[in-house]
């Protein structure tokens, strides 16, 4: 699938994940011309075999998603709805729990797998004028005050007004537009994996916090559940090798046997977690948007939700500029929204950062504090609406 030649658009896109996709899919809806350069293979999701990255699913971003007329169809393939979250702590204490009902919802959240998402985004592009370079890669940016040139690996060329960086922690195009990363490396990998339990998930999402790093049961199709395993990398490495009876042994284990004995299903991969904050969002006429911007700890599940919403950040922008007729790919706009969203990720990455290090820690003074700290929360419930209407999007 490729575009050739030259093109003189609005908006060209580095990166065709889910945050990329949303992104050319959004900016095209709204009457832009978009071209969106991605240099992997057009994707494919394959319902018999569950992608093994999932993301659990904010409120505010199904919504988005359904302003871009792709949620029906991720829901009828394969979206998992949770309806509660447990929240305990190894050492002990109070539990945090959320409730749908508490909050006057019928789920507060779903999870979904990264290849559906992606297929169904994918699958609405074309439909909306969106140019596809597919597979090509950005290898050269020239800019100036009238806009972006990028030069393709394929030999085409694309010019447009403005350029988003929407390609991954990795991301080429940031990198050509000599934008600087701050990163900080955690030393832990996460696990992942499916599994099936002796006893239900009850649509709950549950998480427990180790000394060694949280472990996140998501409730999955089928009865199974995703795992999200936080290990430091030596530990990470020998759990990968364990053959499935000793995992199904240290898992169930870690999991304080909420759920019963739990099996693995699925082979096991792990990833590394680390933070990595770009200093600005935005060079010239590139705009840096989701994982090429921002990598957070992934504990809370809200990677890819930072990233949709700063999408959703850039679609108000760019409505507001209509609704006004104005220029909606202004510099001054581009500035003004990237410093707002660098700010509300920062304080995230920040964040998530902390309540990992409170919990993934055997310090005895620590430990006799954040048990109580998880139950205290729990007895609060302006508190927890609070917590969850943020993690929500609300």
């Amino acid at each position: 699938m490729k575009a050739k030649g030259r093109a003189r658009l609005d908006v060209a896109v580095a990166g065709g994940g889910v945050v990329g996709a949303a992104c050319a899919l959004a900016l095209a809806r709204t009457g832009l011309d978009v071209a969106l350069v991605e240099p992997r293979p057009a994707p494919r999701w394959l319902a018999e075999r569950p992608d093994l990255r999932v993301y659990a699913l904010a409120p505010d971003n199904a919504a988005l998603l359904e302003r871009l007329g792709v949620w029906p169809q991720v829901l009828a393939a394969r979206a998992q709805p949770y309806r509660a979250m447990r929240v305990w702590d190894a050492a002990g204490g109070g539990e945090l729990a959320f409730d749908a009902a508490a909050m006057a919802r019928a789920e507060l959240g779903w999870i979904v797998e990264n290849d559906l998402l992606v297929d169904r985004l994918w699958a609405a592009l074309a439909a909306a004028g969106v140019q596809l370079h597919c597979p090509a890669r950005v290898e050269a940016l020239e800019q100036d005050a009238a806009g972006a040139r990028l030069r393709l690996d394929d030999g085409s060329r694309v010019e447009a007004r403005i350029a988003v960086a929407a390609d991954g922690a990795g991301s080429d195009l940031r990198r050509l537009a000599g934008l600087e990363v701050d990163a900080h490396d955690y030393g832990q990998r996460g696990v992942v994996a499916y599994i099936e339990t002796a006893r239900s998930h009850q649509d709950t999402a549950w998480q427990h916090f180790l000394p060694t790093g949280p472990l996140a049961l998501l409730p999955f199709a089928g009865g199974r559940s995703s795992i999200v395993w936080t290990l430091p990398d030596a530990e990470a490495a020998r759990v990968l090798a364990l053959d499935d009876d000793a995992f199904a042994l240290e898992l169930t284990d870690a999991a304080a046997a909420r759920l019963g004995r739990a099996v693995p299903v699925s082979q096991r991969a792990a990833f590394p977690l680390r933070r990595q904050l770009v200093r600005s969002q935005v060079a010239g006429r590139v705009l840096v948007l989701g994982d090429a911007a921002h990598v957070v700890h992934p504990l809370a599940g809200q990677g890819v939700n930072l990233g949709l919403r700063d999408v959703a950040a850039l679609l108000a922008e760019v409505e507001a500029a209509q609704a006004r007729r104005s220029d909606r790919t202004a510099a001054h706009r581009l500035q003004r929204r990237a410093r707002r969203r660098r700010s509300d990720n920062a304080v995230s990455a920040y964040a998530f950062e902390g309540i990992n290090r409170l919990f993934s820690n055997a310090d005895p003074a620590t430990t006799l504090v954040r048990g109580p700290l998880l139950g205290l929360a729990g007895k609060l419930p302006p508190l927890q609406r609070a917590l969850w209407r943020h993690a929500a999007g609300l």
